[in-house]
């Protein structure tokens, strides 16, 4: 199932998919944010318009939230110096999911993990605590592993990876043009690089 802001469900690369659950967010205020939806039990979807139409998750594990985005803040960057998504479709909504980003992570322990920051998966990792006040050191550009790339692509609807491994060998950019992902049945052109 993919669970989407009932507002995004007419885009172009999420119609006729059989997997959407349309939200609506009838939960009410999850702590800041003033509008949710419980997926299960410690898993909430929150409207975070702005970037797009918008929503975030937050998934609570051990005292712990886990807070994940997609393009509220391109990069940890961003959100430790207060500064806006590179592109949004509303400014003013931009601004006030940020703020409520930030006041949130000042008042709860939050794994922060945007899905444009290298920095998620360390964040995720480490479990690292957002803390404002001490951005954590980013690696100088000689300090940096750099690796080679893994043939594997990765659906950006739906999560399928697509590994030559399991397709006897076939490269990603030698699938035939009308090939689809096996799961959402969108186009190659909606993969990215793993």
């Amino acid at each position: 199932m993919i669970y989407v802001n009932e507002e995004e469900c007419d885009t172009d690369e999420l119609k006729n998919l059989p997997n959407i659950v349309p939200v609506k967010f009838t939960d009410g205020a999850y702590y800041n944010f003033p509008e949710s939806q419980k997926i299960v039990d410690g898993v909430y979807y929150l409207k975070a318009k702005g970037h797009t139409k918008g929503n975030s998750i937050i998934a609570e594990n051990d005292g712990l939230f886990y807070m994940m985005h997609g393009d509220v803040t391109y990069t940890d960057e961003a959100l430790y110096e207060n500064k806006l998504s590179v592109v949004y479709e509303d400014l003013p909504a931009a601004r006030e999911t940020l703020n409520r980003v930030r006041e949130f992570v000042q008042n709860h322990p939050t794994v922060y993990m945007g899905t444009h920051t290298p920095l998620g998966y360390e964040n995720l990792e480490e479990k690292r605590i957002v803390d404002l006040n001490n951005p954590p050191k980013t690696l100088p550009i000689g300090n940096i592993t750099f690796k080679t790339k893994s043939g594997k692509y990765v659906c950006s609807v739906c999560g399928y990876i697509y590994d030559p491994a399991e397709h006897d060998g076939v490269a990603f950019e030698d699938l035939p043009e009308d090939w689809k992902c096996p799961r959402c049945k969108q186009p190659t052109n909606k993969f990215n690089a793993a």
